[in-house]
């Protein structure tokens, strides 16, 4: 029997380089993908806690990061909640999201500092900030997984037919011929072959955000993103200090090769 590792992939953000970020773009606009890595044996745990969660909360739809943050959409109601019932709720997510066994990846690009160092050199050649994060955070997560004797299943959130092909197409191409990138630049990542890439990559299957577990990774997402320009932030001090980041899974020494990918974040300074 085959032992896997899946990957269940989000993400966040604007992916095209020269649109405009909806978010805060004057301090953080960002791309991203990752989500959580979880090994298909524990699932049923994980699943079951996400049950109990939304059971207990009377939630029947997906939790969705950026609702439950605003108090929007779904979540509006948790504006009626009074403050001892709303440090509850946020509380109990906490434990739920910090008391499973994943661990959080994921590739972020600063998209001003992107563009400000690939325009003058690429132009409207430069690629969709969606294929960068996906060769990256994929391999990061095949390495981890190549160490623990697994196979990766990545897990994509299902979002339209032509993003979901451009994932693919990507998913295809690191099989055939591994990562993409330039010799000399990542050489210093140690980049995996096309031979151990295809060995170790299991299959492709997107799921839409009905999945317990896509929950869970845009949840984990939007804390990962922050914790690029405000390590202060609370979430993601929460999943540094529990140890649910792959930048606590390896030694100090390897983050720059296996940890969350921060790329091009020349032009911020993080809150620290």
């Amino acid at each position: 029997m085959v032992a896997i590792l899946n990957f269940y992939l989000d993400d966040s953000g604007t992916r095209h380089p020269d649109r405009q970020s909806t978010d805060n773009k004057a301090t953080k606009d960002w791309f991203a993908l990752g989500g959580v890595l979880i090994r298909d044996s524990d699932e049923a745990e994980a699943r079951l806690a996400h049950e109990k969660f939304c059971t207990y909360w009377g939630i029947k739809y997906p939790l969705h990061s950026v609702d439950i943050r605003n108090n929007a959409k779904d979540f509006q109601w948790i504006r009626k909640l009074s403050d001892a019932e709303r440090t509850r709720f946020f509380r109990m997510i906490e434990r739920f999201l910090l008391g499973i066994p994943a661990i959080g990846i994921a590739c972020v690009i600063d998209r001003p500092g992107y563009n400000h160092r690939y325009v003058k050199k690429y132009g409207r050649q430069r690629w969709a900030l969606c294929k960068t994060a996906f060769y990256i955070v994929v391999e990061r997560a095949a390495k981890y997984a190549m160490a623990q004797s697994l196979k990766l299943r990545v897990i994509p959130e299902r979002c339209t037919k032509k993003d979901d092909e451009k994932l693919a197409e990507y998913y295809a191409d690191m099989k055939a011929r591994g990562a993409p990138f330039d010799a000399t630049n990542s050489g210093k990542y140690s980049p995996l072959g096309a031979e151990s890439l295809a060995n170790v990559l299991y299959e492709l299957r997107f799921k839409s955000k009905s999945s317990p577990m896509m929950q869970v990774a845009d949840l984990y997402l939007w804390p990962m993103c922050m914790g690029g320009y405000d390590k202060t932030n609370h979430p993601y001090r929460r999943l540094i200090e529990t140890g649910r980041l792959m930048d606590c899974q390896c030694p100090e020494k390897d983050v720059a090769e296996l940890g969350i990918k921060y790329s091009c974040f020349d032009l911020v300074t993080p809150k620290t």
